[in-house]
């Protein structure tokens, strides 16, 4: 790679992990404004799967697509009228324009803060995608100490953190989940719930008091299911499942609706303090994406895969 150039993940067609590839792409140059960083890590996220798929948004790609949101490294370069920021200093943030996966990457200031100290790059380049959604699912369903919060895929990227965030306020949280999961789960203060058939029935036998509000995490059977327990469709928040959120009238609310620098803050404060983890289930280099993906679209994995540049 010369001084000039920079490599990033590319794909020239919908399709499986099998259509990514590494180009060697014009090094980034900021816009009045931007931070070029050198990336560390880089989170990998089932919305980006989607997208590439074309099971998501399909049309909304001009080939070749880059991909990537999550991002944590170093500032290179800065861009007219950047005094936050400076070459050498740490940060962790987020692309809104599919490019974060890759060595150098050119965003505003208004998408990256100062990485904290105790942060791992890992960790750092997790941030973005699963702190903020995460904060966005639990703030939609509003819980208040002492209630029950039943919570698909608590295992995952963004479950692990929703998790904490709901013990963290005091609430009694059903992680349904795998198996596998259960002792981390429970380690962290949930009562694990096995996903698959019968699964009405244990979530009624573990809450006989009843449940609160639902967060899916997964998928549009799990939203249905929490209709179908008779909670009330505005405490009931799905990160994925939105058309039929619309035509049931629960909430569907995102990373996009908690994007801010302050939620970032804080969440990456909750993370350096030790009151909440972001599990790493893998790392993979960056010529390696497409097995990194393979292993995320199992969909079996806790906490988040990362590519490191």
């Amino acid at each position: 790679m010369s001084e000039k150039t920079a490599r990033a993940v590319r794909f020239d067609q919908y399709g499986g992990p099998e259509v990514l590839y590494i180009a060697e792409v014009p090094m980034p140059v900021p816009a009045s404004g931007e931070v070029v960083v050198e990336v560390r890590a880089t989170a990998t996220n089932p919305g980006e799967a989607s997208i590439r798929s074309g099971a998501f948004m399909p049309g909304s790609s001009a080939f070749p697509s880059g991909q990537g949101s999550d991002l944590a490294g170093v500032v290179s370069d800065v861009g007219d009228g950047v005094t936050e920021f400076a070459a050498g200093d740490e940060v962790l943030g987020f692309s809104v324009r599919r490019s974060s996966h890759a060595t150098h990457v050119a965003v505003p200031t208004s998408q990256v803060i100062h990485k904290p100290s105790q942060l791992g790059w890992p960790v750092a380049g997790s941030l973005y995608v699963a702190g903020v959604t995460a904060y966005a699912a639990v703030r939609a369903v509003d819980p208040r100490p002492g209630e029950t919060v039943a919570v698909s895929a608590a295992a995952g990227g963004v479950g692990t953190v929703v998790v904490q965030l709901l013990r963290s306020r005091g609430v009694h949280v059903l992680a349904i989940a795998s198996p596998a999961n259960a002792d981390w789960l429970t380690e962290h203060g949930a009562t694990p719930v096995p996903y698959g058939d019968g699964l009405a029935d244990r979530l009624t036998a573990a809450a006989p008091d009843g449940i609160d509000a639902f967060i899916d995490l997964f998928g549009p059977e799990y939203l249905q299911l929490a209709v179908d327990l008779g909670i009330p469709r505005d405490r009931i928040e799905t990160i994925i499942s939105f058309e039929l959120a619309e035509r049931l009238g629960t909430k569907h609310e995102g990373s996009m609706d908690a994007s801010t620098k302050e939620v970032l803050t804080e969440m990456a404060d909750l993370i350096a303090s030790g009151e909440i983890e972001i599990p790493i289930a893998a790392t993979y280099p960056l010529d390696q994406v497409a097995e990194a993906f393979r292993e995320l679209e199992r969909r079996h994995t806790r906490g988040k895969i990362v590519l490191i540049p």
